[in-house]
């Protein structure tokens, strides 16, 4: 694993300057049309984004997690696409991650290399319509038939369901047994029976395709199965300590660049003879930008470290996604009083960047769960 200091610094460079140099299509453009960067995913998976903190086996880079989310930071320094950005994460820490931790090694050898090289894109399918926050409620069955389950049921908010080539599907195959029941599978498109919706309309993270599967008497292979069957709870709650700790990564590469933005604004804006940033209520509202953005910075590194140290990070986590989350839409807003009537624009691109962040309270369990999980940690 790849932990040097000079090493990490060099990742963030790199992906900044990938970013720079290959990612610079028109955001707007693609957001208006709900289009997924298609061409763009390539290139991620081509320069090794898709595959960071995959093992070099599975045809990934085999980077430690700190030098993971550095290089995530530098890929959103300079690609203004936050869709592009938030389905590689789902990838990464929802798919990826648990299929290393908990998939045999068929089903590592078969799915994994894929999944880095591109040429397989790779969601989770959790939520229901009776399932959101209380995701162990779920009402999708498993039934046991031979050496085939037959799973039915209706998932919802599946990032990268429309275009995505495996899913993990968490179904119960004991209702009886409440979530010691859930079970984890890994199920390929176009299996019988697995139906996924085209693209939902949404507020922002429009180039990020979310969909939804309804299974219906949908035949998948025991060998299809991730890890044993019941544990499925403890694979899902793997999943979310992983994506969220660092589904925001970007998030944090995103608030520099908007800070960078707005500088540049107050330093050319003029008013009353005098570039803006010289006015106090602006000046202040660029050094809370700043503050924001490094305490969000600390919580991610810490989070990261810890990982790498192997230990579990669920509190962490809960307090990286909610300050994070919370601190980017802050980030927005001021960038959009700055640049004042232009921000409501869409041409500065501040309105599209504030419709990103807001989803970031919702995704990944809500701000009001991640509160309750760190209040649990506090004994209360």
């Amino acid at each position: 694993m790849v932990s040097c200091a000079i090493e990490v610094e060099g990742w963030k460079a790199r992906t900044a300057s990938f970013a720079r140099r290959e990612l610079r299509d028109d955001v707007a453009e693609n957001d208006r049309d709900q289009v997924f960067p298609a061409p763009n995913w390539c290139k991620c998976a081509t320069f090794g984004i898709l595959g960071l903190p995959i093992p070099e086996i599975y045809g990934g880079m085999g980077l430690d997690v700190f030098s993971t989310i550095q290089a995530i930071e530098g890929l959103a320094l300079e690609c203004r696409d936050n869709g592009l950005l938030f389905s590689i994460g789902v990838q990464l820490w929802a798919c990826a991650t648990p299929l290393l931790a908990f998939g045999s090694e068929e089903q590592k050898e078969r799915y994994l290399p894929a999944l880095c090289d591109g040429t397989l894109i790779g969601s989770h399918a959790a939520s229901e319509p009776e399932a959101g926050s209380d995701v162990f409620s779920l009402r999708t069955t498993a039934v046991r038939e031979g050496d085939s389950y037959i799973l039915d049921g209706k998932k919802l908010y599946i990032t990268n369901g429309p275009v995505a080539g495996l899913t993990i599907v968490f179904a119960n195959c004991d209702p009886a047994r409440g979530r010691n029941g859930i079970t984890a599978f890994l199920v390929e498109k176009g299996s019988p029976g697995f139906l996924m919706s085209g693209r939902v309309s949404k507020m922002g993270m429009r180039t990020a395709m979310m969909g939804e599967a309804q299974l219906e008497g949908c035949r998948i292979s025991a060998g299809n199965r991730l890890g044993e069957e019941g544990p499925g709870a403890a694979i899902f709650s793997h999943s979310m300590e992983w994506e969220r700790g660092f589904i925001l990564a970007g998030a944090v590469g995103a608030m520099e660049r908007i800070l960078n933005q707005c500088i540049d604004r107050v330093r050319q804006r003029r008013q009353f003879d005098q570039p803006i940033g010289k006015f106090q209520y602006v000046a202040g509202r660029l050094v809370d930008m700043r503050m924001r953005l490094e305490t969000s910075r600390a919580l991610l590194h810490n989070t990261a470290r810890l990982k790498d140290q192997g230990r579990h990070i669920y509190l962490e986590a809960a307090m990286a996604k909610l300050h994070i989350s919370e601190a980017w839409i802050q980030q927005c807003d001021d960038a959009l009083r700055i640049h004042g009537g232009a921000g409501y624009l869409s041409e500065t691109e501040i309105e599209r960047e504030l419709r990103d962040a807001l989803g970031s309270r919702v995704f990944s369990g809500t701000s009001e769960m991640q509160r309750q999980i760190i209040a649990e940690f506090l004994g209360l």
